[in-house]
């Protein structure tokens, strides 16, 4: 076998190992990816609730594109707030694990830290994770963990009522 034909396979079974590396990778991508928090489209949420320990409940509406609060009289309140909030619906879930795996009043669930209502679709927010930034977060008989960015805080941290 001529020297130039021997280079030629080897660099032939180089590329064929690592295009099998590649595919097993991507394999093992797809087995661990998760879904994300809900099913929801952050764009087409219309009604959000959120309760924080100690205070009302703040309930809030889309109208022609906007945010308004619905509690007493409306006013149109920071879209860009209430945005980060449905963003909560497509938020990335590192795991997930049956509630029952868990004393939820050790994680902050019982009761919740923040319950964020997103059109009927209830996120009941625990405490910080031991394992990172990370919160705890129960979705019907399930617990997600998501980054610690998605805890509701309250309004008055970063809205402004338009009147």
């Amino acid at each position: 076998m001529k020297r130039a034909l021997r280079q030629r396979v080897v660099l032939l079974l180089a590329v064929i190992a690592l295009l099998g590396l590649a595919g097993w990778q991507l394999q093992r991508d797809a087995r661990n990816r998760t879904a994300p928090l809900t099913s929801l489209d952050p764009a087409s949420i219309t009604h959000i609730a959120l309760s924080l320990p100690g205070a009302p409940p703040l309930h809030y509406e889309k109208r022609d594109g906007h945010w308004w609060r619905t509690d007493g009289t409306p006013a149109r309140v920071d879209d860009a707030r209430l945005s980060d909030l449905t963003d909560t619906a497509a938020a990335h879930v590192l795991s997930w694990r049956p509630a029952s795996d868990f004393d939820l009043s050790k994680i902050g669930l019982a009761p919740p830290r923040a319950v964020l209502d997103l059109d009927g679709q209830s996120l009941e927010f625990g405490e910080l994770s031991v394992t990172g930034p990370q919160h705890y977060v129960r979705v019907g008989p399930q617990i997600a963990l998501v980054s610690a960015r998605y805890m509701p805080r309250s309004p008055a941290t970063r809205t402004t009522d338009l009147h």
